[in-house]
């Protein structure tokens, strides 16, 4: 989805409904610096305010996402794209997410270590090597909940048996046995237990 060429769009069809940018921000009950993003393509509406908007810019949701208006003739095709867009744009975002789980979990990993080697060598002191052991504990623990956290939203888990796709509940992915990214988890739609893998997209 082009940003830029959305915002553009947005701005015409409010000039053409004779709205300011205030006006139009009232109605949809947010600021006018939000419709400005918007209409520099540096911000998009949310999904719970998308259907809000069309209806007061005289628009469907595909026209919106696509930038333009739609003739009739070209509607089914512009929707199927504007799916396959919004599709790339959710798997990007999942792909980016997972890159950070794994940063995260190295960087936090890294730092408790680190902090342990010195504790370990150069820490006389009982109560400073207590306190330094605590500290490198949380930093380790909070990043290992973060990933979780992270492996359990991004994305979905792919169930082997019946191919159904979802999101597991946090204690389901932090109890599970696994490798890699794929976890032995009970599916919740086929109730079978077996080796489900990550996926980007349902």
């Amino acid at each position: 989805m082009d940003q830029n060429k959305i915002g553009r769009f947005i701005a015409e069809c409010r000039k053409a409904k004779q709205l300011t940018q205030a006006q139009l921000a009232e109605k949809l009950n947010i600021t006018d610096r939000a419709i400005s993003k918007w209409e520099t393509g540096k911000g998009m509406p949310d999904s719970s305010i998308m259907l809000g908007l069309c209806d007061i810019l005289g628009i469907s949701v595909n026209e919106l996402l696509r930038g333009e208006s739609i003739e009739m003739e070209n509607y089914s095709k512009a929707a199927e794209e504007n799916l396959l867009a919004m599709k790339r744009e959710t798997e990007k975002q999942h792909r980016l997410m997972l890159n950070l789980e794994v940063l995260l979990g190295l960087v936090s990993t890294i730092a408790a270590f680190v902090i342990l080697f010195v504790t370990i060598f150069y820490v006389r002191n009982i109560a400073l090597i207590t306190l330094l052991s605590v500290v490198a504990a949380v930093i380790f623990m909070v990043g290992i909940v973060a990933c979780l956290k992270i492996e359990q939203s991004a994305g979905y888990y792919e169930c082997a048996e019946c191919g159904h796709r979802y999101i597991p509940k946090c204690s389901a992915v932090f109890l599970a046995v696994h490798y890699g990214r794929t976890r032995k988890m009970k599916c919740p739609k086929c109730g079978q237990r077996s080796w489900n893998k990550k996926v980007l997209t349902k």
